[in-house]
């Protein structure tokens, strides 16, 4: 070969492994600033929790991670939502945000998280696990949102009368403690008031305002409160009121906010809200988590404050928290 031949060569070879190396160092570059938070709801056809995840997008936005919003459509869907958390430790994400659509079933794959090193931060509903298997829990004070909504319905109710209670389904942590809190306060507080029917639904509207008119139905006449856990649960019962005529007549007490559930409030037929910060929820998950990746330290609960809605104050709350509303 000639010796101009080998320089062009060896320039050649040379090139191809600078290049090379460079190429290697750009994925490996890549990979290390790679940062991605796995953020999955209990379902991701509710508008709550649409309003949650603008609160994280939000929070990967101001710090710097992507945000993956993955999950179930339906927060009965427990398998769907044990999948995606499987999904995500496959991914090798840098940090989990859950909102548990089942406190017993979704333990274990908070324990797999923890084994694999993938900090944890639980929001909304509580998991039935233990504290150390998570980072943080960020969440409305739902047992205090159920006292709330007793003292606001025993209030309306000058203490007396049968009431009706709209759940949503079984083991869903969050909306137990509402009923729970509202229980509790009624029977210390309001001794002559009767919860006199209660059911659970399929997390629907639709099954929500069809298990509200079966309980109207048994008790023709007899209702004179009515409380609902969540937003399903209170939207359905609005509108069982609303088609057995009595919208007005029976005092309702909701919990989460929408359009209609507003426009209730105005229209004299529902009493009152109450209503937690979804966004803040989100925003603080995802905040909760950038520090649980940092190794900074962290309160094992960040309550955020839910706030009551009613005519009084209706104008004011709209503007002063239109993402907490609905709106």
């Amino acid at each position: 070969m000639k010796r101009s031949n080998i320089g062009v060569a060896s320039i050649l070879i040379l090139s191809a492994v600078l290049f090379t190396l460079g190429v290697i160092k750009k994925i490996s570059h890549t990979q290390e600033d790679t940062k991605v938070i796995a953020v999955i709801p209990k379902g991701t056809a509710s508008m709550w929790w649409e309003v949650v995840r603008k609160g994280a997008v939000q929070a990967g936005r101001q710090t710097g991670y992507e945000i993956i919003w993955t999950g179930p459509e339906l927060e009965t869907d427990r398998e769907k939502q044990i999948q995606t958390v499987v999904d995500a430790i496959v991914k090798k994400v840098n940090a989990v945000v859950l909102g548990p659509n089942d406190a017993k079933a979704l333990a274990r794959p908070v324990q797999k998280l923890k084994a694999k090193g993938i900090p944890c931060v639980i929001i909304d509903s509580a998991v039935e696990t233990s504290e150390d298997d998570y980072f943080s829990f960020v969440a409305t004070d739902n047992f205090a949102g159920g006292a709330d909504a007793a003292k606001t319905l025993g209030a309306a109710l000058n203490g007396r009368g049968n009431v009706i209670i709209q759940k949503f389904v079984q083991n869903s942590s969050s909306t137990d403690a509402r009923t729970e809190g509202f229980r509790q306060v009624l029977r210390k507080e309001y001794p002559n008031i009767r919860i006199v029917d209660e059911q659970y639904s399929l997390g629907t509207v639709e099954d929500s305002r069809q298990k509200t008119v079966d309980m109207l139905m048994r008790h023709p006449n007899k209702i004179d409160g009515l409380y609902a856990v969540n937003l399903q649960s209170s939207v359905g019962a609005y509108k069982a009121l609303q088609t057995q005529g009595v919208a007005g007549q029976v005092v309702m007490i909701g919990f989460d906010s929408s359009p209609i559930l507003l426009e209730g409030i105005a229209a004299g037929e529902v009493e009152a809200l109450i209503v937690q910060n979804p966004f803040e929820i989100g925003y603080q998950g995802v905040m909760t988590a950038v520090d649980a990746i940092a190794g900074k330290k962290s309160p094992k609960k960040k309550p955020v404050p839910s706030m009551i809605v009613d005519a009084d104050n209706l104008e004011e709350m709209k503007k002063k928290f239109p993402a907490a509303l609905g709106l």
